[in-house]
């Protein structure tokens, strides 16, 4: 007889998935175990405390969603303030609000009415013809010339590594353009930033179960594999299964930290920066997400980056290259008995906050369903 396992799960990455499933799980009985090879839990959500303000160390994450239940969901752990996205975008010292709305038509051609921002971009429109085959001409068939070139272009050239004319039209599938005066820029119904930063809503995910940091499952796999009944992955999926079919690509992203001995260095959360020249696609001043009144500001730089194997791997590229490899890997996840895979990473997929956490609900609704069912 197989001797019992110490564990019922055993999940690997304690972001917003792992967090959630292990829950989840322990609220329905089982034992879980959490280990993640960072110091810290949370993913990338993790907030570092810096002169009192909670900075975001894998940059800006705002949550906003229009679905009712995962608000509440996320509410019950820790309260939401009513933090508004309102980004502004620097192109060569000149200032535009973000998303492209009639201020920022304005801004750029002196407008005032919504009829002669209309005129304006159907007539760049309108000089373009033929079907898109990158993100320059799906860009320009969009918005136009000017939007494209100031606001555009170069901030997806650096978010990419490449050129607009290199890169797949798909990548921009639609540009919204509002012609109201209105900087907020999401549409959802509710958004906001945890009080006290993203570790009270994960160390309330976790509370009361067990968590190991500094712990890499892929150092001795079998050990950890052997602890528990089930596994939750959330990490990269090629390498679990040992790059077999090849290495999937990834963008990565690099962060400066600078604390200023000032009350308000930007006078915004979050400034685009549009040009290719400068390095960084944005730059984040942490205080404002929560209202601070720190005497001091902590703001970081963004900067895009190549993914090698040792550095974090943030966006999946979704071209038809990488989609057709991932494809071989996911035949591989679904004809595993004891491994459920979640989360960014294990199903090569962007995800924002609130996806994540529906799909970990999700996951646990079918996986325990079936359970019982058995």
């Amino acid at each position: 007889m197989e001797k019992q396992k110490e564990y019922d799960y055993l999940i690997i990455g304690s972001g917003l998935f792992g967090a959630v499933f292990a829950h989840e799980a322990t609220k329905l009985g089982k034992k879980c175990l959490v280990i993640d090879k960072r110091n810290h839990a949370g993913g990338n959500v993790y907030c570092k405390n810096i002169e009192g303000i909670n900075v975001h160390q894998y940059g800006a994450h705002i949550f906003h969603t229009n679905d009712k239940h995962i608000w509440d969901y996320v509410n019950s752990f820790v309260e939401f303030n009513r933090y508004t996205n309102s980004p502004i975008a620097n192109y060569k010292g000149e200032i535009f609000n973000l998303p492209f709305n009639m201020n920022t038509f304005y801004q750029l051609w002196g407008v005032r009415t919504p009829a002669e921002a209309k005129a304006k971009i159907s007539a760049q429109i309108n000089a373009v013809s033929g079907l898109a085959t990158n993100v320059e001409e799906q860009a320009l068939s969009l918005v136009g010339k000017d939007i494209y070139e100031k606001l555009i272009k170069g901030y997806t050239e650096k978010q990419w590594g490449r050129s607009a004319k290199d890169l797949p039209a798909f990548i921009i599938k639609r540009l919204p353009v509002r012609y109201t005066y209105d900087n907020n820029y999401f549409n959802d119904k509710y958004q906001g930033i945890p009080i006290g930063g993203y570790n009270k809503l994960i160390d309330a995910l976790l509370h009361n179960i067990e968590v190991k940091l500094d712990t890499d499952f892929f150092v001795d796999r079998d050990k950890w594999s052997s602890m528990a009944e089930h596994i939750v992955f959330t990490g990269n999926i090629d390498q679990f299964y040992d790059f077999r079919y090849g290495k999937l690509e990834y963008r990565s992203l690099r962060f400066e930290h600078q604390v200023y001995d000032e009350y308000n260095h930007q006078g915004n959360a979050v400034v685009n920066y549009t040009e290719r020249e400068i390095p960084y696609t944005r730059s984040i001043e942490h205080k404002h997400f929560e209202f601070g009144n720190q005497d001091k500001t902590v703001v970081t730089k963004e900067f895009p980056e190549e993914w090698k194997p040792g550095k974090e791997a943030y966006y999946p590229i979704n071209d038809q290259h990488n989609d057709q490899l991932f494809s071989q890997y996911k035949a591989l996840c679904e004809k595993e008995e004891r491994v459920i895979f979640g989360g960014r990473l294990a199903t090569y997929k962007y995800y924002d906050m609130h996806q994540i956490i529906a799909s970990a609900l999700t996951t646990v609704r079918k996986h325990f369903k079936e359970a019982v069912q058995v």
